[in-house]
């Protein structure tokens, strides 16, 4: 017999029950998986979303993503479920990123945040406090970078993760994440240069 999905908030289901009920069609485990998982894809969302996209509408999109793309997920030893949702998020944040890029004009800057942006200039790797403490500044910068390091910074600077984290959620190896890393943050400082040169307002 199948193992069963419950609903109810206080009996965690089986994820694989969960999986094989919602591609059979089964909307009380379609329903599990989403109230197991919504958490997990609310902190991702959150952290990189797109400013002009509601958090809740891209966490929609994820779980849309999720039962479209379901039959393209095999489980395997070492990359569980949770592994290939927060990649399926990630990508669509990244997607959701580059759609605002093209869009999204440089936002006005308070003279503490210009300050901070020229410390970055002497220096392309300040400490993590002091980059949570210019968020502001840091969120002007990351908006004028590609989405894959505006992504790769956030997670590993602001967030902390760790390089075999950050591997996880990419799917990249450690070795090519260094080398993005080092080349994500040059371009920072560079971008931290044009915001602060006379031109660089009307880019």
């Amino acid at each position: 017999m199948a193992a069963s999905c419950p609903v109810l908030p206080d009996v965690p289901p089986s994820v694989r029950a969960c999986v094989d009920g919602v591609r059979r069609g089964e909307s009380a485990a379609a329903e599990a998986l989403v109230r197991r998982f919504e958490p997990q894809v609310r902190r991702l969302v959150r952290a990189h979303r797109p400013r002009a996209v509601l958090e809740d509408d891209l966490v929609q999109d994820v779980f849309l993503a999720v039962f479209t793309r379901l039959g393209r997920y095999q489980e395997r030893e070492g990359v569980p479920f949770e592994h290939w949702l927060s990649r399926l998020t990630i990508n669509l944040c990244r997607d959701a990123l580059r759609s605002e890029r093209r869009r999204r004009p440089v936002p006005s800057l308070s003279p503490e945040a210009l300050q901070w942006i020229a410390s970055l200039v002497a220096d392309p790797a300040p400490p993590v406090d002091e980059l949570l403490g210019a968020r502001a500044a840091v969120e002007a910068l990351l908006a004028v970078l590609p989405p894959d390091d505006r992504l790769l910074l956030t997670l590993l600077s602001l967030e902390e993760r760790s390089l075999e984290e950050v591997a996880a959620l990419t799917g990249r190896n450690r070795t090519a994440l260094k080398v993005s890393a080092f080349r994500a943050r040059r371009r920072l400082q560079d971008a931290a240069r044009r915001l602060l040169s006379p031109e660089g307002s009307n880019d």
